[in-house]
């Protein structure tokens, strides 16, 4: 194609004349310095590989420029930024942040960038690992009321990242799911993640969480409990101190506000005891649906004849 020097002449003329109004406009102007905090990024990273460790999310830097300019950049206008192409697996790679990592606007030159230098690991990048979601439920149920069954869909992920750290991963979590003061069940979509920065999901994923609340088991004692004794030999004579005891018992609210002291046998087993005295711990028996929590005491003495 030939080229035509003359050709969009209008169009050149007005370009120059711009950038000698633009020119004119800042030469008088005093220069300034200015410090700024600024997003450091990757780039071209290749696709074998993951960038492991901790490496800072920002850098310092200081840029020179008119006052008209320096004065106005707000964040992002100024950004520094590592490529990492053709770069190979290495735990401490080191890369000099000279001026030309970063970018800045026109008019703007970069004199300065604290550190001089960054340390960044870069990993081969493992295959996918697939965790578990654990939810993260926040708070406590209202009075009389407690957490139950709690299901998660879907309940595992896949994640990537570099080997070491998907070998240290055990879990994915999700945003915080509010039960406080609930009385009954509680459903919501949430964010699903993992706490390791390095990492990430293989394909970004919430999850649907279901919380059961349901009645809180009821806590309660039992007074003045008899103690039997079994299993008393030939015409042996047998005396238990104390011959009551306290059990205390868990179980559903409807079910313990009617229980009695007959509701739970206390037993002291003699099978195979000659005359003396002992002292021996209790057993007690209780319907299933009610659990013992405490027996006191938990031992008796037996006076054996």
């Amino acid at each position: 194609m030939n080229y035509h020097p003359f050709r969009n002449l209008g169009l050149k003329l007005l370009a120059l004349g711009m950038a000698v109004l633009l020119w004119l406009s800042v030469a008088g102007e005093p220069v300034v310095e200015r410090g700024l905090q600024v997003p450091l990024g990757f780039e071209n990273v290749p696709d074998a590989l993951q960038i492991a460790g901790d490496p800072p999310d920002t850098v310092q830097v200081r840029v020179r420029g008119a006052a008209s300019i320096v004065n106005e950049l707000e964040p992002g206008d100024v950004v520094a930024v590592l490529d990492l192409a053709g770069e190979r697996p290495g735990d401490r790679r080191l890369f000099d942040m000279f001026a030309g990592r970063v970018r800045a606007p026109f008019g703007v030159d970069v004199t300065q960038v604290v550190p001089a230098t960054i340390t960044v690991a870069l990993e081969r990048g493992g295959s996918p690992r697939t965790v578990p979601v654990v939810p993260d439920i926040e708070g406590q149920p209202a009075e009389g009321f407690a957490v139950g069954r709690i299901s998660t869909a879907p309940s595992t992920v896949d994640v990537i990242g570099s080997e070491s750290r998907l070998a240290a991963l055990s879990e994915a979590l999700t945003e915080p799911v509010s039960v406080v003061n609930v009385s009954e069940s509680v459903q919501a979509v949430v964010t699903v993640g993992v706490a390791d920065p390095t990492l990430r999901l293989a394909v970004p994923t919430t999850a649907d969480v279901t919380v059961e609340i349901v009645e809180a088991p009821l806590d309660r004692t039992l007074h003045e409990v008899p103690v039997a004794m079994h299993n008393v030999e030939g015409r042996r004579r047998a005396r238990v101190v104390p011959d009551q005891i306290a059990v205390s018992v868990r179980g559903p609210r409807a079910i313990v506000r009617e229980l009695d002291v007959t509701a739970v046998e206390a037993l002291i087993d003699l099978a195979g005891l000659g005359p003396g005295q002992y002292n021996l711990p209790v057993t007690v028996w209780s319907s299933p649906e009610i659990g013992v929590t405490h027996i006191d005491p938990p031992r008796v003495r037996i006076d054996l004849q």
